[in-house]
């Protein structure tokens, strides 16, 4: 591997706030020549100076006067990731690392993939990369809930921009028999349609948590929040299935609500119900 190369790191940042983010990932960002993010992203990681303050309306860049080397940060959207994608190759390249911001974990529907079958397609094959993991949503949100995801569970995507209903479908018939717990994610596009599904195999008084931008506090699109309610009785929430920040947590035979003086968790016990099982 050439000394002149930079590294192309793909950099998970949870929920995005920097309490939630880990340190390997901070470290990273802080670090990079060039930081590829979403202006939500850029948002967030502003809010403790993870990247310094914006210097131009669509990203800017820091100065040595402000306590870094020059960094340059990037804006990234949905319509122009392969030619960051390449644009991160050629940077890489000329010897700089640059961090590609995820939210998230960027192994689970996030932005990993895209970078590996671009260097694939491109021949890219000179390029260092590394992952960086984030939490995602699914661990995010049950932290919130209690311990919902203590045994087996699966994760679920109801995009059909990628996968027909077809497979989508047969993915969440698979998961109901087995018995996992389920954690739908992109819930804004299909999440009646799939509750109808698991309701076919797993009885209507199974908990369902309904997870708005975990981990985010007042910072995401909606503003933090969960609702419990039942397999049965899930699709009565249109108004708290706000939209890409909206993960559906669906229990299983085993889950059961679990109350303190102070909220409702749920939890899945990871085998027996007796604590002399453990």
């Amino acid at each position: 591997m050439s000394d002149d190369l930079g590294t192309l790191y793909v950099v998970g940042i949870g929920p995005g706030l920097p309490h939630a983010m880990t340190q390997r990932a901070k470290d990273v960002i802080q670090t990079a020549d060039c930081v590829i993010a979403s202006n939500l992203y850029q948002e967030f990681l502003r809010r403790d100076g993870t990247l310094p303050p914006e210097t131009a309306a669509d990203g800017g860049t820091a100065t040595a006067e402000q306590g870094r080397p020059e960094q340059e940060v990037v804006r990234s959207s949905m319509g122009r990731q392969i030619e960051l994608a390449r644009e991160a190759f050629e940077r890489v390249r000329e010897g700089e690392d640059v961090a590609h911001v995820s939210g998230g974990d960027p192994n689970v529907y996030g932005k990993s993939d895209l970078l590996f079958l671009m260097a694939q397609e491109d021949d890219a094959t000179d390029v260092p990369i590394e992952i960086v993991p984030g939490v995602t949503a699914a661990l995010g949100g049950a932290a919130n809930l209690g311990a919902p995801l203590s045994n087996d569970f699966c994760t679920v995507s109801l995009s059909d921009k990628w996968r027909g209903w077809d497979e989508i479908e047969e993915k969440l018939r698979a998961a109901a028999i087995s018995g996992f717990v389920v954690v739908l994610y992109n819930c804004w596009r299909n999440y009646e349609r799939a509750v109808e599904i698991l309701r076919e195999e797993r009885a209507d008084d199974v908990p369902v948590a309904i997870v708005n931008d975990a981990g985010r506090g007042d910072a995401g699109r909606n503003g933090e929040g969960r609702t419990i309610t039942t397999l049965g009785e899930a699709t009565e929430h249109d108004d708290e299935v706000a939209g890409m920040g909206t993960s559906l947590i669906v229990g299983n035979h085993e889950t059961e609500t679990w109350e303190n003086d102070y909220e409702q968790f749920l939890v899945t016990p990871r085998g027996g119900r007796d604590v002399d099982d453990f």
